[in-house]
């Protein structure tokens, strides 16, 4: 039997010897606390069951006893069923979103999924108050949020998500290497936690996994781990729990906001959807908390706790929290050891779980003993600061990103529990904003009417642009914008703001793009990831695993090439039919943005002479048409043919050049 290990730092100790199984009736039982309780039957599907409460240093577990269901009592004939009727209501037109979805009718599609979740939410009965519409929620959400819908609801992006590391991680059972033991064994005796350490194989293999094969993944989960670690650390200790625990949230997500795994665990603490909502982290078509790194992080120390009163001993705690209370609860009972190690030797958890202890303690020792395993030149991002503005009204956060200066994209990493790139169309919502922009973006929202945030842009105005042009690239008229600013004439300032107002459902080509029909092909280099080719061609990562059949995740291993359709403008094609020798697939002027080596590889898959080369060029400042046509043997007759008869160049640029050899 394994020896008594204290904590350091705690005054707890592990259970050392057989529990005693008293009968139920005597046993003292466990009762729930702040969530429901469950006894799933998969270790992810069931992990955030929330524990009972009852505090004891040494516990008696039991085997629990079957999970108190939520009403779902069976109808008497003639008497009518209102959660049945509901559900109904709900199925029938989540499955009309679905036909009309598979048949390509996009906007019908979004009607009747709004339909369906809404019937859930306005009707008067409680979703968890009940099993049936509790499932019904959840696959409704679950499963439209899945769908590439594009523009759901009010027109806005849906969100890109990133595969949790702990998938890849717990897949595997490295061999431990004996010295790194041996090494790993003298530093814990010297290492400060407040969670007990303790040396097996097991760690130690994982110790050489993160010091090797995964080294990558440590390194950026730990550079990652910067922006969080001092708010999280801080909820910890208020909450009463070891600090520690950051360390299970750096194994279980790598600090990715947006980590969903396998089995649809999301955020930073990997929460499932129900339970999430036991510690009352809410969802919906437009938010997840469970991606809000401080309130998921309150909502997983308060698990933790009620996980810790319920076993007395940290191990099991965190197996508990992977696999679920009822999983622990019957391995304990089965065996008659409250022990996790000795569970683990008797091999009664899953295998997940079994792998999932000893992931943390190695990411915990790795982290307390950096030098040792060669990471001297990593260091913590800083810490993201964020002004906080409370809205009640829906707005784009493109149009957020014109009133202060940003992108959508650092809007969407400031607001990560956002699904959509727009805030809820109902309630109330915090929106992070860069630092020090708040008052700036108050008083630029104020010139855009309240109903029309989801759909109006306010960028600001670029030397040569002109109000032609504007409409152009936003796809609506001259006249419209200049009747929105009160313009007398066609003049504009450089620097200055200008409202486009867009009718409701239109959106600029940067917003929702058109591709090119004709596809262009892309060799695969080492190194290259969906992510990195999407952005080096500015098309969305989704896009480019649609046309490849790729499913999920950013690896293109095994991938030779890749299928891209670049970007085209509305006003391109027009200009190309003018043209004397149109090149077909380059109907484009802003589009992919390359550098140098991925866009020599990029070639177009047509009927264009075997000797013609097309490559993309990035204008660089002080640049001209003569210069780059210079550069690429070719004439500034051919680059404007080529680039519908641009005249005024830009730095940032994106030139296509039709190189004849």
């Amino acid at each position: 039997m394994l020896a008594v290990m204290a904590m350091a730092g705690s005054s707890c100790q592990t259970a050392q010897k057989p529990v005693s199984l008293l009968p139920a009736r005597t046993a003292p039982a466990l009762t729930a606390a702040t969530a429901p309780a469950s006894a799933p039957a998969s270790p992810r599907q069931a992990s955030l069951a929330a524990p009972p409460a009852t505090t004891a240093s040494q516990p008696q577990i039991q085997a629990p006893a079957p999970a108190e269901a939520k009403p779902e009592s069976p109808t008497p004939a003639g008497t009518s069923d209102p959660v049945g009727e509901l559900i109904a209501k709900v199925e029938k037109d989540y499955q009309a979103g679905l036909d009309a979805y598979q048949a390509g009718q996009t906007d019908t599609a979004k009607q009747n999924f709004d339909s369906a979740f809404n019937a859930l939410l306005e009707s008067n009965l409680d979703i968890r108050s009940d099993n049936r519409l509790e499932k019904e929620f959840d696959r409704v959400v679950e499963g439209v949020n899945h769908l590439d819908l594009g523009n759901l609801a009010a027109d806005s992006e849906a969100q890109k998500v990133e595969p949790a590391p702990i998938d890849e991680t717990n897949g595997i059972t490295p061999a431990a290497d004996p010295n790194v033991r041996a090494k790993a064994q003298a530093e814990i005796k010297s290492t400060h936690s407040d969670l007990p350490l303790m040396m097996t194989d097991q760690v130690a293999g994982y110790i050489s996994y993160f010091s090797n094969r995964g080294r990558g993944s440590f390194e950026r989960a730990f550079a990652r781990s910067g922006r969080y670690h001092d708010m999280m650390v801080k909820i910890l200790k208020e909450e009463g729990v070891p600090q520690d625990l950051i360390y299970l949230a750096q194994a279980e997500s790598g600090f990715q906001p947006l980590a969903v795994s396998r089995a649809g665990a999301r955020g930073i603490w990997q929460f499932m959807g129900s339970r999430a909502r036991g510690y009352g982290l809410q969802r919906s078509l437009w938010v997840d908390d469970r991606q809000d790194p401080e309130k998921s992080t309150r909502a997983a120390a308060h698990h933790l706790k009620d996980l810790y009163k319920q076993f007395g001993d940290w191990y099991l705690a965190m197996a508990a929290y992977n696999s679920g209370p009822g999983t622990v609860q019957a391995a304990v009972r089965r065996t008659g050891y409250a022990d996790f190690w000795e569970l683990y030797r008797r091999n009664v958890l899953p295998k997940e779980t079994r792998n999932y202890v000893p992931i943390i303690l190695a990411v915990t020792i790795v982290t307390k003993n950096l030098s040792h395993y060669g990471f001297d030149d990593v260091s913590m991002d800083e810490p993201t600061a964020f002004d906080t503005v409370t809205l009640n009204y829906p707005v784009d956060l493109h149009l957020v990103a014109d009133c202060v200066d940003a992108t959508p994209a650092q809007l969407q990493q400031l607001n990560p529990s956002l699904l959509r790139s727009s805030t809820p169309k109902e309630g109330a919502f915090e929106l992070h904003l860069p630092t020090g922009t708040k008052d700036q973006y108050q008083t630029a929202i104020a010139a855009i009417p309240a109903g029309m945030r989801q759909w109006w842009r306010y960028p600001t105005v670029h030397s040569g642009d002109t109000l032609a042009s504007l409409a152009r690239t936003y796809r609506t008229t001259a006249k419209s914008i200049a009747a929105a600013n009160h313009l007398d004439g066609a003049e504009l300032q450089a620097d200055a703001k200008v409202i486009i107002p867009l009718a409701p459902g239109k959106h600029p080509l940067g917003d929702t793009a058109s591709y090119a029909r004709r596809i262009t092909r892309y060799k695969v280099r080492n190194g290259d990831t969906v992510q990195t080719v999407a952005e080096n061609f500015g098309v969305p990562a989704q896009m480019v695993r649609r046309w490849n059949g790729l499913h999920s995740g950013d690896s293109l291993r095994g991938r030779k090439m890749l299928a891209i359709r670049l970007p085209v403008t509305p006003s391109s094609e027009a200009d190309s039919t003018t043209s004397a020798k149109p090149a077909r697939h380059t109907k484009t002027a802003q589009t992919p943005r390359l550098s140098a080596g991925t866009a020599a590889k990029a070639v177009a898959e047509e009927d264009t002479p075997a000797q013609n080369s097309v490559f993309h060029h990035k204008v660089k400042s002080g640049e001209t048409l003569y210069s780059i046509a210079t550069t690429y043997n070719t004439t500034v007759a051919a680059l404007k043919r080529t680039n519908g008869n641009v005249a005024v160049l830009r730095p940032g640029m994106i030139l296509v050049v039709q190189q004849n050899r």
